[in-house]
């Protein structure tokens, strides 16, 4: 767990930098750096979204994901969490924190990828940290950019890091042979095209409920076995 510990607490102290860093922007530069992370956010999702080798597999996991993120509306759930913890933590002059955004935005960022499951998976199953402490440098980086402009959700985002990561790692060996390159490829591309409609409502194009397509992430486990 020792990787994914240090992952969690990159992840807060980078969103601690951030926050700090919040402070001294203007709401015209906030605006501008939130358009330009957007830009950065669809680069990252088009980029995995080509580790895909099976169009079919993406389009049958984002049915079914979509299917059961609706039907237990986790969109709704992350902003009820999200309206009462802003509730919690409002600004000198009154603003809410935008928690909810923050943290969807930053744990999708954070966790859909090949280093947080190989990396995770080679931590229970070796004792090799390499990868997530590598993963922890870049996290803590990102942290810092995306606190700055969408402000404590994203320190909330280490939370979802380490049971994500931990869960992985605690259960290394029964999971490793379910995750094969190609599922691991499969479910980046499937949280990739995700990952794309997140940088699309950053940009103010769309307001899609980005959570009820995550499972969709997982589906690729089942469907690489048949398909």
């Amino acid at each position: 767990m020792l990787g994914t510990i240090v992952n969690t607490l990159a992840v807060i102290v980078g969103a601690a930098i951030g926050m700090v860093v919040k402070k001294g922007l203007s709401d015209k530069m906030s605006d501008t750096l939130m358009k330009g992370l957007g830009l950065c956010t669809l680069f990252l999702g088009i980029s995995g979204s080509l580790e895909g080798k099976n169009s079919l597999i993406l389009i049958v996991s984002m049915v079914v994901g979509t299917l059961i993120g609706e039907g237990i509306d986790l969109e709704e759930k992350i902003n009820r969490l999200g309206d009462f913890l802003e509730s919690k933590f409002k600004s000198k002059d009154g603003k809410k924190v935008s928690i909810a955004e923050g943290f969807v935005t930053a744990s999708l960022l954070f966790c859909v990828g090949a280093m947080a499951i190989v990396g995770s998976l080679q931590s229970g199953l070796t004792g090799n940290h390499e990868m997530l402490f590598n993963k922890s440098v870049l996290d803590c980086v990102a942290a810092i950019i995306f606190a700055s402009s969408l402000g404590l959700g994203v320190m909330f985002s280490a939370s979802f890091v380490f049971v994500y990561q931990g869960t992985i790692t605690l259960l290394a060996q029964w999971v490793s042979p379910f995750l094969t390159d190609t599922v691991i490829a499969e479910m980046t591309c499937v949280g990739s095209v995700i990952i794309m409609g997140l940088a699309l409502n950053m940009l103010g194009i769309t307001k899609l409920k980005v959570m009820n397509y995550v499972p969709a992430v997982f589906v690729p486990i089942i469907l690489c076995r048949f398909m």
